[in-house]
């Protein structure tokens, strides 16, 4: 039986003792429309007190990009010291097959991430493999609108490259499907997929290496299979799943983490100092 972790009101009661955060972005420092002020003064105060801070996201676009968008919505650079995205990750496997054709999935938005990678992008019935960013209209589609298109891939036994792993992500009081949430549907007609991003370990590994070279030295499954302590925060893309933004149900709460098969470290509502 998992336990519910006390709930934590202020992250400076854990954070004594850390030497790096690693947080996740959206859904905790900002909400696709606007900068969470509170979470983004809480990474503030860590760095001021000696501590680093990598965020760490799903979008499956190169680090540099996202930064010019969580500047857009106000996240300032003093609250963290880099940036570590699915994309960059995307982008190192992707460079790792450079004679290969590819069928891409996902918006026009996300073909920054193939920026001097060289490759040759092709039709379905042409291509060596397939990556995935996303929906290609993410506020109309859902997952089942490619199943038709899926099944091809699957008889032609393609290998898929998920560029975002979320199943789903907050975009102002909406929630939107992701890659995350294409790519299971094609592994459960059998595909063969690779998650770049979170909660899987190639994404962990990479920001730890930037945190170490700085030092010289949310996702809840991903950290905890890394050995990483977890703060949970209930007032993100699980917010209406726990009932109440600001007062979550516990009950609900047991359930995700039992579902998960982990307990994180301690659990708060939001964010802040």
């Amino acid at each position: 039986m998992i336990t519910t972790p006390s709930f934590t009101e202020h992250f400076g009661t854990l954070a004594t003792g850390y030497d790096a955060v690693l947080s996740d972005v959206w859904g905790v420092i900002h909400n696709g429309v606007a900068a969470n002020t509170e979470a983004c003064d809480a990474l503030r105060c860590f760095r001021e007190r000696g501590g680093t801070v990598m965020l760490i996201t799903n979008a499956p676009r190169p680090g540099h990009v996202v930064v010019k968008f969580i500047d857009r919505v106000g996240v300032p650079h003093d609250a963290y010291d880099g940036i570590v995205s699915s994309g960059d990750v995307t982008r190192a496997v992707m460079a790792e097959r450079p004679d290969k054709a590819v069928f891409h999935i996902g918006p026009e938005r996300d073909l920054p991430i193939f920026d001097g990678l060289g490759l040759d992008f092709v039709p379905l019935e042409q291509a060596d493999y397939v990556v995935c960013t996303g929906l290609r209209n993410d506020e109309v589609e859902t997952p089942e609108s490619y199943r038709a298109e899926l099944g091809e891939l699957r008889r032609r036994k393609m290998f898929m490259l998920c560029g975002n792993p979320d199943l789903v992500v907050e975009r102002g009081e909406k929630l939107i499907y992701c890659a995350g949430a294409v790519a299971d549907l094609y592994k459960s007609l059998g595909g063969e997929v690779l998650y770049a991003g979170k909660p899987h370990r190639p994404i962990y590994d990479l920001a730890l290496a930037r945190v170490a070279a700085l030092r010289g030295a949310t996702d809840l499954k991903g950290a905890t299979d890394m050995g990483l302590d977890c703060l949970f925060v209930t007032a993100g893309i699980h917010a209406e799943e726990l009932g109440d933004r600001h007062d979550p149900n516990l009950s609900a709460l047991n359930r995700i983490f039992e579902d998960a098969g982990i307990t994180p470290t301690a659990v708060t509502r939001r964010l802040m100092w």
